[in-house]
């Protein structure tokens, strides 16, 4: 500190006795020379500080084998340390700079202070943020909402540090402030309201796992139905098929109810459950031209025969007669040959997962007709394959029901109308 005092008091007498400057001006003169080149010294500290940083320390961190270190480089982790290094020039010099000015470097050290909590508040939460892509690099942590949790704590140091900050710059305990901050929590509490919904909502959809970063969801209230593609504290970011991305509020994962079509994409096919509406007046039994006909189809041969035995059987065992009407005794149908028919055209089908549920069903009938109801599972789950195996199955379906003397259910259009006039 002496050679800074002395280095001053050298300036001091040049600019007197060899510039012959007024004694009055000698102070400001001197002053504002010192000031240039404190502000140098900071500048040249803080460059040779900054080519430390980016090529020293950072050739030695890409020799390394490890991938943290990698990721602190790459958040600004030691370029915003490096910030330090002129706040601290500026602190040591400052009392010789403005020695002439004493009342002055109280100030001038507290925004000193303050400046130095600030980069270190901004390391921090550079920190969090490397550790947000390091946790997201990891197959552990990657479908994780991680990012809810490290906005908290981004928040929390803001707050923290902001309180502090305005403690150092005024002077004043910051004990005092948070205590001041208690008397007002109502009023804290409801202006981050949003924030404690969504950081409750994020640790019950963790602990729960009821979505992952990745998965498909469908919230129809948003008119969200895609992939969620980020999880933070107060929103979920849904990329939807229409590729425009949809922003729900992370609490309405927990309070409102949401489709997540995880438990498909994990199983073995995706399911495909669509009704062909048949005509009932189209429906009857079936006589011997129409079972031997019937009988050239591949997929219901041996089944018609076997039915045709096992009916006889019956109907002669119980002697019923068969010849006075078509109700007496047991009798095949069209429908009951064709829903049979689907069923084997489905078993058959390699694009179908014949591990998985497989059937055709009858519903009940309505004023729109009979419904039978195909109900099985598609082997690929990608969207645009399954649609197509989808519509291959039902294009097969409505081409074939004329086989069997059935017809598909619609409303008259209005050329049926004209036909009829």
């Amino acid at each position: 500190m002496q050679a800074e005092t002395d280095f001053a008091e050298f300036i001091e007498v040049w600019l007197h006795e060899s510039m012959g400057v007024d004694m009055a001006m000698t102070q400001t003169l001197k002053m504002l020379i010192l000031c240039v080149i404190m502000g140098f010294l900071a500048l040249l500290f803080w460059w040779i500080g900054q080519m430390i940083i980016n090529r020293v320390i950072e050739r030695l961190i890409r020799k390394t084998s490890t991938d943290w270190d990698d990721v602190l480089l790459e958040q600004g982790v030691f370029r915003k340390l490096g910030h330090v290094i002129p706040a601290l020039v500026v602190s040591e010099l400052s009392p010789v700079v403005f020695s002439d000015y004493p009342s002055w470097i109280p100030t001038i050290e507290q925004v000193t202070d303050a400046f130095v909590l600030l980069i270190f508040i901004r390391v921090l939460i550079s920190f969090i943020s490397a550790i947000t892509v390091f946790l997201h690099r990891s197959p552990k942590f990657r479908d994780k909402p991680i990012a809810s949790f490290t906005q908290l704590a981004k928040i929390l140091i803001w707050s923290i540090g902001g309180i502090i900050l305005f403690g150092v710059l005024f002077g004043k305990n910051p004990l005092t402030l948070f205590t001041a901050l208690g008397a007002v929590s109502a009023v804290l509490i409801l202006v981050f309201k949003d924030t404690i919904l969504g950081f409750m909502a994020s640790i019950q959809l963790t602990m729960n796992d009821m979505v992952r970063i990745g998965d498909w969801v469908s919230v129809p209230q948003y008119g969200a139905d895609g992939d969620v593609i980020e999880i933070n504290l107060t929103t979920v970011k849904v990329a939807n098929w229409d590729k425009t991305i949809s922003t729900v509020p992370t609490y309405s994962f927990v309070s409102d109810s949401f489709k997540n079509w995880r438990g498909m994409q994990e199983s073995g096919g995706r399911r495909i459950k669509r009704a062909v509406n048949l005509k009932i007046s189209r429906v009857k039994f079936c006589d011997q031209e129409m079972l031997s006909r019937l009988s050239k189809i591949s997929l219901v041969k041996d089944y018609i025969e076997e039915r045709k035995k096992e009916i006889e059987k019956y109907n002669s065992d119980k002697q019923i007669d068969t010849q006075s009407s078509v109700v007496n005794g047991r009798r095949m149908t069209n429908i009951g040959i064709f829903r049979v028919y689907i069923l084997n055209y489905l078993r058959q089908n390699p694009r179908l997962n014949q591990e998985m549920t497989c059937m055709v069903r009858q519903l009940e009938a309505t004023e729109k007709g009979v419904p039978l109801e195909i109900y099985c599972f598609s082997a690929i789950k990608a969207w645009v394959d399954y649609e197509g195996i989808q519509s291959d199955l039902f294009d097969h379906i409505l081409a074939a029901v004329h086989q069997f003397d059935l017809e598909i259910f619609e409303n008259p259009a209005g050329s049926d109308w004209q036909k009829i006039n």
